[in-house]
């Protein structure tokens, strides 16, 4: 009885370290190129799962300006975002299945609420995809409402 309570102690210390390391390590998966129409790329991560799209960009101490996260949807839908255990401010664009910005939310601020109380963003109309990039960036990209971005789906 003591080795097996052992063992499962091992296994869910192993499983809280690795946790913690992912939380703070920029994920390993292939990047997308979105390009703007002004041709600026931005090399984005793909968020197309249940996990990926929850975790998003929390715990991440930084974010390069040419760099984000890109979350893919099966469905369109006034998806929302908050920013709980996000540790970078983040332009939130919403784009439609044409991928046309119908929504910017531009330097949302970091949220340190510990509870589940944390403001929420979200569109007026249904979106397939959202881009996450570091604050001020849509401004300096001239990204506005209409707007059609270009990548390809994962």
């Amino acid at each position: 009885m003591l080795a097996r309570t052992f063992s499962a102690g091992i296994l869910l210390w192993a499983v809280v370290l690795c946790a913690g390391e992912a939380r703070s390590a920029p994920a390993t998966s292939p990047l997308i190129r979105v390009q703007t129409p002004s041709g600026t790329v931005i090399q984005a991560e793909v968020a197309d799962t249940p996990l990926k799209r929850s975790t998003g960009l929390m715990y991440r101490d930084h974010l390069e300006k040419d760099h984000g996260m890109l979350f893919f949807f099966d469905q369109a839908q006034e998806w929302t975002f908050w920013m709980k255990n996000t540790k970078i401010s983040l332009d939130l664009i919403w784009m439609d299945a044409k991928k046309r910005v119908i929504h910017i939310e531009r330097s949302v601020p970091i949220c340190t609420r510990t509870d589940d109380s944390c403001p929420q963003y979200r569109p007026n109309e249904g979106a397939m995809f959202v881009l996450e990039i570091a604050a001020g960036t849509v401004d300096g990209l001239k990204i506005e409402k209409g707007t059609k971005l270009q990548f390809q789906n994962p």
